[in-house]
C-alpha cells in the first residue's frame, strides 16, 4: 500500500485547518480551557492524525477504516465548532467552508478503496 500522507491533499488542508482552529479558539473564553477548546483541538488533530496513521498501514481496508476515523473527527469538529459558535458568537464560517470540503475530499477518496 504505502501512500506518503504528506503528499495526500486531504493531509495538507487538514494540517491547515487544524492550526486555523487552533487560531480560531484562543478567542473563546478562559474557562473553556478544558472543556470545549480541548475537545475542539483534539477532534481537529485526529482528522490528519487518522489520515496519516492509515496510510502507513499494510492494506486498502485497513486504510479505509482510518479514512472513517478522520471523517469521523470531522463531524465531531462541526458539531462542537456549531455550538461554540452558538454559545460564543464564534466566527467560523471560513473554518466550515473548509471543513465541509475536507469532508466531501475524505468521502472520495474513502470510494477509492471499496
Amino acid at each position: 500500500m504505502g501512500h506518503n500522507f504528506k503528499h495526500l491533499e486531504i493531509w495538507k488542508q487538514s494540517m491547515d485547518l487544524t492550526k486555523e482552529v487552533y487560531s480560531l479558539v484562543k478567542t473563546l473564553p478562559k474557562e473553556e480551557q478544558f472543556g470545549l477548546i480541548n475537545q475542539i483541538q483534539r477532534c481537529s488533530v485526529s482528522i490528519p492524525s487518522n489520515i496519516a496513521e492509515g496510510s502507513g498501514r499494510n492494506n486498502d481496508k485497513e486504510f479505509r477504516h482510518f479514512l472513517a476515523l478522520s471523517l469521523s473527527s470531522s463531524y465531531e469538529l462541526e458539531t462542537q465548532l456549531i455550538l461554540a459558535s452558538d454559545l460564543y458568537s464564534l466566527g467560523i464560517d471560513s473554518s466550515m467552508e473548509k471543513l465541509n470540503q475536507i469532508q466531501k475530499m475524505i468521502i472520495v477518496f474513502k470510494r477509492k478503496f471499496d
